[in-house]
């Protein structure tokens, strides 16, 4: 049987883990820019989902669908798709490609269809998988978030309980790089609960690394109150990298408890001044246009923004309602004009990166999709 996976850029990595995991089951997904018998695999979310499933629906083969728009949509995307794998895939995608070729019911726990849905009853253990194989991806270390970040899919789809790879399994995979890059929620909480840092968790994984190690940078960032003497000093001693990537999401203290953040903005200024004081530069995630953010909102916003630009680098996001969040259902705010000015002056200065008005490109490699 052949199995296909439709691949976008933007899903590389997610092609790059599933290969591995089918992989270890004889399952090979080979890449493809179109449906093809026998099995056709995508993964779907708020931005693929509008070209690609026209595509599905008129598919000539089965297809399987999972990614975070089909995790929190699986009613809707059942419509168009025979399969939908709902949540982390790495052991229902090669079981349920087992049955389709054995021929055998798929009552699977996880796996969605127009009949409905049961939940699986676990969640994946990362050491019994490997990040990629020959698809080489990232390294992920880390799954789950303990804050439920009102807009954010990753606590939803890898439930709030942080879940962390082996040093060993870590090491054993980064060694295929001369550079090293990893993925987490929050590459600062590895070896912890996710609630605060625990130092010598991340001493000990980055000792044991030994190439070029970018970590707290795309697309490991951290989250700002994590930023510490201790942190901060690993980084200097055993990384590479000469920033550090974390979300402030907004200047606003009160947009920030209103999308549950679990920082203030006295936190983010702690962080941009910790990190210049150590000589690395701070490139903070700013998400604008949250649909309750009122002008006062958007002026402190644009002063932190300001502010930022003096010591270190912004990335620009627009508010965009994913779905299975409590925003999903909500509307971006337009920005004010000064607000927009200033994005769009500080871009040209070379002080400010994404986009702040297009969907596509702002979300293009900066979301948990």
């Amino acid at each position: 049987m052949r199995v296909n996976w439709r691949y976008t850029p933007a899903t590389r990595n997610t092609y790059a883990a599933l290969y591995a995991a089918c992989e270890q089951d004889g399952f090979f997904l080979e890449p493809t820019d179109r449906p093809l018998n026998d099995v056709t695999c995508y993964s779907l979310n708020s931005l693929n989902v509008r070209d690609l499933a026209p595509e599905m629906a008129e598919a000539g083969c089965i297809t399987i669908a999972g990614g975070p728009h089909a995790t929190a949509c699986w009613r809707q995307v059942a419509g168009f798709a025979d399969y939908v794998v709902v949540g982390e895939g790495e052991y229902l995608l090669p079981e349920l490609l087992s049955r389709i070729r054995d021929g055998r019911a798929v009552n699977l726990p996880g796996v969605a269809t127009r009949d409905g849905y049961i939940p699986p009853a676990s969640n994946v253990v990362l050491d019994a998988f490997p990040p990629f194989s020959r698809m080489k991806g990232y390294v992920e270390i880390s799954r789950g978030c303990p804050f439920s970040c009102s807009y954010c899919q990753t606590p939803r789809i890898f439930g709030t309980v942080m879940r962390h790879r082996s040093v060993a399994g870590i090491v054993k995979y980064a060694s295929r790089y001369r550079d090293a890059r990893f993925v987490s929620p929050n590459a600062f909480a590895y070896g912890s609960d996710g609630r605060q840092p625990r130092p010598h968790r991340l001493k000990e994984l980055l000792s044991a690394l030994r190439n070029n190690i970018y970590f707290g940078t795309f697309p490991s960032e951290v989250r700002p109150e994590f930023i510490t003497e201790e942190t901060l000093g690993l980084v200097t001693r055993y990384c590479a990298n000469t920033a550090i990537q974390f979300g402030a999401q907004s200047g606003s203290d009160s947009v920030l408890q209103r999308i549950s953040r679990g920082h203030c903005v006295e936190d983010v200024v702690k962080a941009v001044e910790m990190c210049t004081q150590v000589g690395l530069t701070p490139v903070v995630d700013i998400i604008v246009g949250f649909p309750f953010e009122s002008d006062d909102d958007q002026q402190a916003t644009a002063d932190l923004i300001r502010w930022i630009a003096r010591y270190g680098k912004i990335h620009a996001h627009p508010f965009l309602p994913l779905p299975g969040t409590p925003l999903g259902r909500t509307s971006p705010r337009p920005l004010s004009r000064d607000l927009s000015h200033l994005l769009g002056s500080l871009a040209l200065r070379g002080k400010l990166t994404g986009s702040w008005r297009s969907l596509e490109i702002g979300f293009s490699h900066a979301t948990a999709e």
